[in-house]
């Protein structure tokens, strides 16, 4: 749980933050027909000596032609996630011969290691086998601003191969807003239905909240549902075969990470927060206790500090004093 603390008097940082998903979004739509890469599920060894770094420092160089939506599925990893790691890349014409870092690095959540764990502002979904010291990483999407994705503690109630959907009735106001067309009461299985082939429905509320697939090609990585967690076609797949019903599902909340790792590297890891609603410009990225006992630390550099939480790239960074 968080514990928020009036900064700057002692330490909030403040930042301006441009809206990017719904300019994202609206860019993205222009470019969905993009053929899709298979990947396989990302897996990674559990640390065995209590740090918290997992993943590999990648790389790619852009080729004529590249676009960061389709180097995303190359790698699977999200639109927003490679972009923050990039910033001042043009998504549609990255420059040719322009290095990226690929945020596939990066610190584990700050929870119990076990079953689905998704942390919101990374738009990350990681899965703790049961028995295995093994963590398997997804890109997700989650709620849009004023459909936010709720935090919650919970479990798989139901899985659910070929689901209907039963859009709300906001769902079918907004739909029919839109694109002046009425949706059915119920969408069956099939290439219309936004659900896609698998779902993993939760024991939380009245159980509308999903992890689910989908039939469209952009979306992974962004806010752009209506609350449910959405995943690639061959990551849902995949994580549907390995999940089991009442396995632990947390959503969690955690913009900030960090981790002293073995080798005494002081480690921090930040994430954009996630934005409340369309008319939100400017926020204030919050520390915990534990982030800031972190900072005041000798051996950390507060202007290192300062910088990473100013520039929210989502990539471990190392913050120590000379």
């Amino acid at each position: 749980m968080f514990v928020y603390s009036n900064l700057l008097s002692n330490e909030i940082i403040n930042y301006h933050y441009f809206k990017k998903h719904s300019i994202i979004l609206s860019l993205m739509m222009l470019c969905f027909m993009l053929n899709p890469v298979a990947v396989q599920a990302e897996g990674y060894p559990l640390p065995q000596d209590g740090s918290r770094l997992i993943g590999i420092q990648q790389e790619y160089k852009v080729q004529q032609g590249d676009t960061l939506n389709a180097i995303t599925k190359l790698y699977n990893v999200g639109l927003i996630a490679l972009m923050e790691a990039n910033p001042g890349v043009d998504p549609f014409l990255p420059t040719p011969g322009k290095i990226l870092q690929i945020p596939n690095r990066m610190l584990l959540p700050d929870v119990s290691h076990k079953g689905i764990v998704i942390n919101l502002p990374e738009l990350r979904l990681y899965y703790f086998p049961k028995g295995k010291q093994e963590v398997h990483i997804f890109p997700i999407g989650i709620g849009r601003i004023g459909r936010s994705t709720p935090t919650m503690e919970t479990t798989v109630r139901m899985k659910i191969k070929h689901p209907s959907w039963t859009p709300t009735t906001q769902s079918r106001a907004e739909h029919f807003q839109a694109t002046g067309k009425h949706l059915p009461s119920v969408v069956k299985a099939g290439k219309d239905n936004p659900l896609g082939d698998y779902a993993l429905q939760l024991a939380y509320g009245n159980y509308e909240y999903l992890i689910h697939g989908t039939n469209k090609d952009f979306g992974i990585g962004m806010r752009v549902s209506a609350g449910c967690i959405r995943l690639n076609p061959d990551d849902i797949s995949w994580l549907f075969q390995q999940v089991s019903t009442n396995e632990s599902v947390r959503i969690i909340n955690q913009p900030i990470k960090i981790a002293s790792e073995p080798n005494g590297q002081k480690m921090l890891e930040v994430h954009s927060p996630i934005s409340r609603s369309d008319d939100d410009t400017e926020f204030s990225l919050y520390w915990t206790k534990e982030v800031i006992k972190f900072n005041n630390q000798e051996v950390v550099d507060n202007d290192e500090m300062t910088e990473a939480l100013l520039l929210h790239q989502g990539i471990p960074v190392v913050i120590e004093s000379e």
